[in-house]
Order: structure tokens, then sequence, then C-alpha cells
């Protein structure tokens, strides 16, 4: 009984109410305890290669960034066409980080993500305000 295997299964319920026991891999006995040897996995029903992709792929090194972080209110939103005060708040958020000595790991990034809004917002002003909500911005950096 040294050398026992076992089958390792899970229970995968089918649409009709019934389910089925999907083997995963195999369970073989080592001393007191068991050594898991699994099979390939794969979740969901459709190949890796038809899923969505949930994010966009992050831009290469040196490419600027086409949509904003994954945070705030248009996270993931495109960058080009974005509302003035989109813009605005991912802008300042990118310059506290930048302001921040302990987030240097990320200023290379801020960096690009700031001068891609900033040239968003130049090419909104120059075509007489893009999708700006309100009125243009003042000179002043920081709002209120």
């Amino acid at each position: 009984m040294r050398d026992q295997e076992l089958p390792v299964t899970v229970a995968v319920p089918r649409p009709d109410g019934g389910v089925d026991h999907v083997r995963v891999g195999t369970a073989v006995r080592q001393g007191e305890g068991f050594s898991l040897k699994l099979g390939e996995l794969q979740i969901g029903s459709e190949s890796r290669g038809s899923e969505p992709r949930r994010r966009p792929p992050p831009p290469a090194p040196g490419e600027a960034p086409t949509v904003f972080p994954p945070y705030g209110r248009s996270k993931g939103a495109p960058i080009r066409g974005a509302s003035g005060q989109d813009l605005e708040f991912y802008a300042n958020g990118a310059r506290r980080t930048l302001a921040d000595p302990g987030k240097a790991r990320f200023h290379e990034k801020e960096r690009a993500l700031l001068a891609a809004i900033e040239a968003e917002q130049a090419r909104q002003h120059s075509e007489g305000g893009g999708d700006d909500e309100g009125p243009p911005p003042s000179g002043s950096e920081e709002p209120h």
C-alpha cells in the first residue's frame, strides 16, 4: 500500500441539476500523507485565445499610455476624448505620485501618464475644448 494512487476529482454541476465528477489529478500516498499530481487545468468553457481581454496590454517602455490607470470612475477608459474633469483628476493623481519620493518606483510610469494627459489637454484646447465640461481650467495646477 506504499505507492497507492487515488483519483482526485471535482464536482461540476450540470445545467440539468446533475453533477459530473471531473478528474483533475492523482493523489499518491507518501508516508502519512499524500502528494498531489495535477493534470492540465483550464477554467471556463472557452479556450484561452477566445476569452475577452479585461484590460488592454500595458504600453511598451517609452510608449505613451492610451488609457487611464485602473482606479477612479474612468478606470481603463481611453485618454483621448476624455472630459476635462477626468483629465485633471488623473493628472493631479500623477502629480501627487511624482511629488512623493516614497513612490519613486512608479515615477517613470506616472511621467508617461502625465505627458499623455497633457498632450490630450493641449489637443482639446487647440480644437476648441473637446469634451470638456465647464470652462477651461485656470492657470492653477491644483483645483480649490
